[in-house]
């Protein structure tokens, strides 16, 4: 079993190989950034799909922005995620939620506007969605991406990654219509220790590879 990527692109196009079988089916390749996009790019052209990005933000704890409570998930229909017994335990009213969701989803746009010069999200009602990262850990931010992406209700929904532990695999069974992942390292300690080279995405590479990849988005 492969226990190594020499990078995310490489990570890609092996992911890719295990994809093939979706490329009739015409799916929209969606990437958590910044890390997942280099992967979901190789994975997108393999399959002649459309590449958009997945934009996650966390709704913090009031004082406690750090502690996460939901989140906001970009898309065609923008979703937001609340654990609501995290919400009751702190005491969060809607007029709090509903301030930050604003705030969360004016930074969204902000982001949207640089990586995707204001491409508006693409519509995933009907249409094979495969969401792509550059691995997972823990797991709590594709929980959530995953959770706003079913409520647009894409036809089948697909979780592609390198590299996972499985026992988080088995928490995020129940959000999807099947997960592919090449690795499953046991014991797992981190993703990057099964990349030669893990070196942080910059938005540069990001703006360019989106931009790479309208070449065939525009005609599907």
């Amino acid at each position: 079993m492969k226990e190594y990527f020499e990078d995310r692109r490489e990570a890609g196009r092996e992911l890719a190989k295990a994809l093939l079988e979706y490329k009739d089916s015409h799916p929209i390749v969606l990437a958590l950034p910044r890390g997942g996009v280099p992967v979901a790019f190789e994975v997108a052209k393999a399959l002649e799909a459309p590449l958009d990005v997945l934009f996650v933000r966390k709704i913090g704890a009031p004082g406690q922005p750090e502690f996460g409570i939901g989140a906001v998930v970009d898309g065609f229909n923008p979703q937001l995620i609340m654990n609501e017994s995290l919400a009751s335990l702190f005491g969060v009213t809607s007029a709090y939620v509903d301030m930050e969701m604003a705030r969360e989803l004016r930074e969204i746009e902000r982001r949207r506007a640089l990586y995707r010069r204001n491409a508006p999200p693409l519509d995933l009602w009907g249409r094979t969605v495969i969401v792509v990262d550059d691995g997972i850990a823990t797991g709590g931010t594709v929980k959530a991406a995953l959770s706003g992406v079913r409520r647009n209700t894409p036809l089948h929904l697909v979780l592609a990654v390198p590299l996972a532990p499985a026992e988080t695999l088995e928490e995020l069974k129940p959000l999807v219509d099947r997960i592919i992942c090449l690795i499953t390292p046991q014991p797992f300690q981190a993703v990057g220790l099964h990349y030669r080279d893990f070196t942080q995405t910059r938005d540069e590479e990001v703006i360019a590879l989106l931009e790479a990849a309208s070449a065939w988005t525009q005609a599907v």
